[in-house]
């Protein structure tokens, strides 16, 4: 089962950067990446209130809450600068 998940992530990710590429030609990269994490955001939080138990946020630790934090501060930069280049590349 975890191979279609790899297949579908590869899938998806390959698709990812084709749309950023398109949808970038004619915005700022910044306005992109906030379009982008938007509709990101609301997917996320269905998918947690449909199949996850949300009574499981108190027990997050600070540790793990720290790494998260960490975590989606580095994947914003990366988007950003991804962005970035896009535009940079395609002359925005």
């Amino acid at each position: 089962m975890w191979q279609t998940y790899a297949l579908l992530s590869a899938f998806f990710a390959a698709l990812t950067a084709i749309f950023a590429k398109v949808g970038v030609s004619t915005i700022n990269s910044n306005l992109a990446t906030t379009v982008r994490t938007t509709v990101i955001l609301i997917i996320t939080w269905f998918a947690a209130l449909a199949f996850s138990d949300l009574s499981q946020i108190k027990r997050i630790s600070a540790s793990s809450l720290l790494f998260l934090i960490l975590s989606g501060c580095t994947t914003g930069l990366s988007w950003l600068f991804y962005f970035i280049i896009i535009c940079l590349c395609i002359s925005c």
